[in-house]
């Protein structure tokens, strides 16, 4: 078993952090085996706010990533961490310099404006309200407005990945397949969304549902965790698919964030087949 590195790590943005966060926890994912000691501060847009920050970094020093646009609480940042000898990383300056070179332009500068309330804004809400109205087969008679909709069986995460493709401006609805129970008339009468079926691995499958039969405090004799009726839905579904010829997707080892991109994907080859720029 591989032996627990910890170490400092520190968390400096000046809007919601939440790009540091993801940077950090996709590069953390490649050391097994390290433990970060996370100090995390958001919103850090004044010196005397940077002031807390440096007297964490002195007493505890470590790794430093940070997402700042001010280019005086840039610097002085910088300058602390040199002078204490401790890594200190701008996640956004590679990406910045390189699309001022393109564009011919620079940045405004200007902190949170990532999440400025404009159109795409606007956008992502409508497309979440849309995503929990047409949860688990409800609404059906308005599938024809979604861009995504997501077929599986129970414990597929379809919930969860509409709500990702929601956050990212996809109208996402889901509808649970069950043995014996035909899928809605509208499902079949759409031509505009992009459908897919969602499938995972029956022991799996079997393993999910006993645990949450498990905190609903319910017993867990019946066929919806019975391992051979299990096996047997999925084949259906498998084949029910198949015969609508769409698209499937195994989730059995893919993070939400993993089955989203794939639809995306997929979206994407579909508009360019239909020729949508």
């Amino acid at each position: 078993m591989a032996q627990t590195k910890t170490f400092h790590l520190h968390l400096v943005s000046d809007s919601t952090g939440d790009t540091i966060h993801s940077v950090a926890r996709a590069c953390l994912a490649q050391f097994e085996g390290a433990e970060p000691i996370e100090h995390f501060w958001n919103l850090v847009r004044t010196n005397r706010q940077l002031d807390m920050v440096v007297e964490e970094i002195r007493d505890h020093p470590g790794v430093v990533v940070f997402t700042l646009v001010d280019d005086g609480l840039r610097h002085r940042l910088m300058d602390v961490c040199g002078t204490l000898g401790v890594p200190c990383i701008s996640v956004l300056d590679p990406i910045m310099a390189a699309l001022a070179q393109q564009l011919g332009m620079a940045g405004h500068g200007r902190p949170g404006r990532q999440h400025a309330m404009d159109a795409a804004y606007f956008h992502r809400i409508e497309a979440m309200d849309y995503a929990l109205a047409h949860d688990d087969g409800h609404l059906t008679g308005e599938l024809h407005q979604a861009d995504v909709i997501l077929i599986g069986v129970s414990r597929t995460s379809k919930t969860p990945t509409c709500l990702y493709l929601a956050n990212r401006g996809v109208k996402a609805a889901n509808v649970p397949f069950v043995p014996g129970l035909p899928l809605p008339d509208d499902l079949h009468r759409v031509s505009r969304p992009l459908i897919v079926g969602l499938t995972k691995d029956p022991e799996r499958l079997i393993q999910l549902r006993r645990n949450r039969m498990q905190m609903l405090n319910q017993a867990q004799t019946t066929d919806y965790v019975d391992p051979e009726q299990v096996r047997s839905e999925v084949a259906e579904a498998r084949r029910y698919f198949a015969k609508h010829r769409w698209p499937v997707l195994d989730v059995t080892r893919r993070a939400i964030e993993e089955t989203a991109a794939e639809i995306l994907s997929l979206l994407a080859r579909r508009g360019r087949s239909a020729g949508i720029p």
